[in-house]
């Protein structure tokens, strides 16, 4: 505990200065052994993963998100393979109850964030699980060692030991004399696993660039002999004896045009290859049930808030491209037979009798008119419910009071609570096209079925966007809500990413995005997206771009924090370049007057450092540029400000603080801009209370229930009560509460009694400013929708796992 200003607030000040890792015993994460038996063993291969998400709209269709690469279940009673681990693959394990801990290699077919966008999450996740913890090997081309070094900047190394690299290069750990030979790198009483590497054939007699190596893996049952028959003992011993099984597992989707690989490299090796051709599903289908299906509930209850997901039509599905490599006459006879993937398919490859494909676990379709009519039958008066709150919008005289639950769980109107009703300047006649927020994801620690980690889109529309934290995920998150080519709009038009803290399930899918902002601009004139974060973010990306170009600009929070812009605007080679809507009057920003010296950040502690070092010419010189390019990114996006300040929680956690620009209305009068404020991750502190004063919106982390408190200090995060009370200290008109532990899928734990201005939020709500007025009004709605629900939902081996190191 710590006393500041005669205030008590508790924290971890070990943890949050980075120094309870040292308390900790080491950790020596073992890889499972397990007594293989190949004579006994159940095997098949199972598409695990095709799209992460197939998310159910208004109209009955689905929408193939597309936002990671297939994945591949080589399943053995004893032992696991996969193959890719995009993002989003441990989330939908999750789903579909495929137990991680089971997992014993994972397989690159290329080291790209499409690939292995699901890497560090389940690194941190097996890390976390047991006592003891758990590994996986990893293996991939020789580029998977860009990876790993750029993954030692926030994973700690005991989880990384077990990664396996292959290829002709120096950094490869198994060697190949050329491209066309296997490698052998699995080999035992189950099965053998053969990589064999594939070039650009753009390539020939050049160096591969890091990140074109792509992959092909042979994998190989060995005999089982049938039964022995005495008199055939003088004869050959027939092919119906034996079972020798070879398949190749065929990520097509890798191999595209532009990627343009040589596919005659690897078809003579197989005499017996299983294919399963992944181009196209069914589009109809939601993968992540469970999500779709209360995604669907909440949008039945309130479309205004949880509008319908954005969907792609089947006339976008272009197979034409992957078609083209079974063309060739070279190849297409090797194929006995080419069958559309479906998710979930499965090819039986042992017991012998079984041997074929099953459909059995494929998912079925799901309607939102199916989920709609059990929603009604289960609870009959969300019908007058949704009614009420349709009736919100139409004017506060048709609306004669807010819903409440009884002890009976039945419906009860009551008048509405008028003690701050009064509204801010800031939304006097606001257009509904000046902001929007979407809560992208509202979990922490790492993906569930309800709910994805941490991501806030600030959707400025005509003016572009920003991301606020950017967890895995992230990209799908967009496509569900905007549609495929909203979210590729989405991309292209960000104006900044800001990265709040280093912990992985805030920033591991912005490698995803840039990679895809990177492609849809090229050949276009553009500038690299700018990427405010800790300095620990910016080792990680310098690593990560030796493996591909992520085509942006990085800033330190530190030089965004108030004392860094007023030096930048006190600096006379800069001063004369304002522009307008640029943070040029910080006066109109609210300053800290927390006396820091009292504080965690006083003058000489270790966490000083983190936020407020003066900087030097020679960091002046290289910040002063950045800055002035976000200075002219704000302007654009009509901000006033962006502003960095420190918080409690880990070595450099910030939150931070967007000012909207000044605007004149229809008669000429001068309004305010609004002002937005987003904690990240921390206990309640000063600077936040200050950072959020007269906030129009600030939107809290609330990671624990109120009777969870001492937990929340020895992690350093909030509770719901603590984050409505920081709320009201800083006058802010509305609270919305995320970052919620998964220990709470559907909705958390929350006393109604100071939630007057407060609402809790879920996956794809999307606010608008305008809307502002009626925000905490749906909060007694959205408690009648999960009146039914548990807390704890099943997680299997996945719940809270990433404890022992987030």
């Amino acid at each position: 505990m710590e006393d500041n200003n005669n205030e008590t607030f508790g924290f971890n000040k070990r943890r949050a200065e980075g120094r309870d890792k040292s308390d900790k015993p080491k950790r020596n994460l073992q890889l499972k052994t397990r007594k293989l038996n190949p004579t006994n063993t159940i095997s098949y291969v199972q598409l695990v993963i095709l799209a992460v998400f197939l998310c159910v709209s208004d109209s009955g269709t689905g929408m193939d998100t597309q936002d990671t690469s297939p994945s591949v279940l080589l399943f053995f009673d004893k032992q696991r393979f996969i193959f890719n681990a995009g993002e989003g693959l441990q989330r939908f394990c999750t789903e579909h109850k495929i137990k991680l801990s089971k997992i014993d290699h994972i397989f690159l077919s290329r080291v790209c964030s499409e690939t292995a966008g699901g890497i560090p999450g389940l690194l941190l996740t097996l890390a976390g699980m047991g006592e003891e913890g758990m590994s996986v090997n990893v293996w991939g081309p020789s580029d998977l060692q860009y990876l790993v070094d750029a993954m030692k900047s926030f994973i700690p190394h005991a989880a990384m030991v077990h990664t396996t690299s292959f290829g002709s290069d120096s950094k490869a750990q198994f060697g190949a004399s050329n491209f066309t030979d296997p490698i052998d790198i699995i080999n035992n009483e189950v099965v053998k696993i053969s990589a064999i590497l594939l070039r650009p054939s753009c390539s020939e007699g050049a160096a591969v660039k890091p990140g074109d190596m792509s992959v092909i893996y042979l994998c190989e049952l060995p005999e089982i002999m049938g039964k022995f028959d005495p008199e055939k003992q003088k004869l050959l011993v027939h092919p119906s004896d034996v079972m020798v099984l070879q398949f190749l597992v065929l990520l097509y989707f890798l191999l595209t045009a532009q990627q343009n690989l040589m596919y005659k490299n690897y078809c003579p090796y197989s005499p017996l290859i299983v294919t399963m051709q992944i181009t196209q599903e069914n589009v109809e289908i939601p993968i992540l049930r469970s999500s779709a299906r209360i995604a669907a509930r909440l949008n039945y209850l309130c479309p205004q808030f949880f509008p319908a997901p954005g969907f792609w039509s089947l006339k976008q599905l272009n197979s034409s491209k992957i078609d083209s490599i079974f063309s060739g006459e070279d190849c297409v006879s090797k194929f006995p037979e080419s069958i559309l993937a479906e998710n979930l398919l499965k090819f039986t490859l042992r017991p012998h009798a079984h041997l074929g494909m099953d459909k059995s676990n494929i998912p079925s379709l799901m309607s939102p008119t199916e989920v709609i009519e059990e929603l009604v039958t289960e609870i009959p008066e969300i019908v007058d419910a949704a009614q009420h709150v349709r009736r919100f919008w139409l004017g506060s005289g048709e609306t004669k009071g807010d819903l409440t639950l009884g002890q009976d769980n039945k419906l009860m109107i009551e008048e509405p609570w008028l003690g701050e009703n009064a509204l801010p300047s800031c939304l006097e006649n606001i257009r509904r096209d000046d902001l929007e927020i979407v809560l992208l994801g509202t979990g922490s620690s790492q993906p569930s079925k309800y709910r994805n980690v941490s991501s806030v889109y600030i959707n400025l529309f005509s003016k572009g966007g920003l991301l606020l934290d950017c967890g895995e995920g992230t990209l799908g998150q967009l496509k569900r809500r905007y549609g495929v080519e909203g979210a590729d709009i989405v991309v292209r038009n960000l104006r900044c990413i800001w990265i709040s803290h280093i912990h992985a399930d805030h920033h591991t899918g912005l490698a995803r995005i840039l990679a895809l902002r990177r492609d849809l601009l090229k050949g276009l004139a553009h500038e690299p997206l700018l990427v405010v974060g800790p300095s620990q973010l910016k080792r990680f990306l310098d690593a990560y771009q030796r493996l591909e170009d992520l085509d942006m600009q990085f800033l330190d929070c530190r030089s965004t924090n108030l004392a860094s812009w007023e030096a930048y605007e006190g600096n006379s080679e800069y001063k004369d370049c304002s522009t307008t809507g640029s943070p040029n009057n910080l006066e109109d920003v609210n300053k800290p007057t927390v006396n820091t010296e009292s504080t965690l950040f006083a003058r000489c502690s270790r966490m000083q450092s983190y936020w407020k070092r003066p900087g030097s010419p020679v960091d002046n010189a290289m910040i002063f540029p950045v800055l002035k390019s976000l200075k002219k990114v704000l302007g654009e996006a009509g901000l006033e400000a962006l502003i960095s300040f420190p918080v409690v929680h880990c070595p450099q956690a910030f939150g931070i603080v967007l000012k909207a620009a000044e605007r004149i209305n229809s008669v000429g009068k001068m309004i305010p801009g609004w002002k937005i404020v987003y904690s990240g991750d921390t206990r309640p502190c000063p600077e936040l209370v200050e950072a959020s004063n007269g906030a129009t919106v600030l939107i809290h982390e609330a990671t624990f229930e109120d009777d969870l408190v001492e937990e929340a200090v020895a992690r350093n995060h909030s509770t719901t009560k603590e984050a409505i009370e920081v709320g009201n200290s800083a006058a802010a008109y509305r609270i919305i509460l995320t970052h919620f532990s998964q220990r709470y899928p559907k909705i958390p734990v929350f006393d109604e009694t100071h939630m007057h201005k407060t609402c809790i939020a879920f996956d794809m709500m999307s606010v608008n400013m305008a809307d502002l007025p009626v925000l905490p009004r749906v909060l007694p709605y959205l408690k009648l929708l999960f009146k039914n629900e548990t807390i704890v939902d099943e997680l299997d081996d996945v719940t809270d796992a990433v404890n022992a190191v987030y």
